[in-house]
């Protein structure tokens, strides 16, 4: 199996929405950006498939040495191989590979947030600089559409939260800021025993509007100028937001079980926003 063989594998593997947005990408471009995303899953489920702390921290420093080892031309693993060739080609800084880690790192560290600066930190760890990255891949003329890349990677963390919330409070973490748990009269106990309630969806009701409004200001920022080679972000911006309403319609039910879209639909979402864009 091929470096970009592995890295494919991975992606659809994963069932990640993001896929969908890749199947549109010039070849290039799509062997890039699926080894970039191979790499956050690898990364990513270093620590999720960790039973042991100090065994993923172990890990996450081979990372760092690895992503280290590919700036310098001599990548080990399937994933730096796969994404090794398009480090000068898309401008990928070393900083921002390093980032996601530190992110990553952050899980092992902290499974509580205080308020809504600290999470914003988290999320631009693990998912505002993915987006600078992948906007780099897609191409861009107008650096604005970085600031536009890096929100809407937040705005993406910020649904997964949502989505997630049942699940990971299952693995002990709780990302819903504390002092807005507070604020909505829910407990880390209401969480942790998928009790649903009404001030629960007061609370998801929150986040929600706060992720929707997240994504407005990300696509405000957008240059029109770019907006061609960017809609693999697009798309993904009409899947998430998609996900978001369906969530609300459900009732804010994601205690307890973890409401998706089908791969069809997903698909067609993104045909549409690709045609429109």
């Amino acid at each position: 199996m091929s470096p970009d063989e592995y890295c494919q594998q991975k992606t659809v593997q994963s069932g990640s929405s993001f896929y969908y947005s890749f199947l549109f990408l010039e070849p290039a471009r799509r062997r890039a950006i699926t080894a970039l995303y191979a790499f956050c899953r690898e990364v990513d489920d270093t620590v999720d498939e960790a039973t042991d702390g100090s065994v993923a921290r172990i890990k996450l420093a081979w990372w760092r040495t690895e992503v280290s080892t590919m700036y310098k031309g001599t990548p080990t693993h399937p994933v730096t191989q796969a994404l090794q060739p398009h480090v000068a080609t898309y401008r990928l800084e070393e900083q921002h590979l390093q980032a996601i880690i530190d992110g990553m790192e952050m899980d092992l560290d902290q499974s509580r947030y205080l308020d809504y600066a600290g999470l914003t930190r988290y999320c631009w760890h693990v998912a505002g600089v993915v987006g600078i990255l992948s906007a780099s891949i897609f191409g861009y003329t107008q650096p604005q559409t970085l600031a536009y890349a890096e929100k809407l990677g937040l705005a993406f963390q910020l649904t997964n939260i949502i989505r997630d919330v049942g699940e990971d409070a299952r693995k002990g973490r709780i990302y819903l800021p504390v002092n807005e748990l507070q604020q909505f009269g829910v407990t880390a106990a209401d969480l942790l025993n998928s009790r649903h309630s009404e001030k629960f969806e007061a609370l998801m009701r929150f986040q929600t509007e706060r992720a929707q409004k997240m994504y407005d200001e990300a696509l405000a920022l957008l240059p029109k100028e770019d907006r061609r080679a960017q809609r693999p972000g697009l798309m993904m911006a009409a899947i998430y937001r998609t996900l978001l309403d369906e969530i609300a319609r459900d009732g804010y039910h994601v205690l307890s079980q973890r409401i998706s879209l089908t791969p069809l639909r997903k698909l067609w979402l993104a045909w549409k926003t690709y045609v429109r864009s």
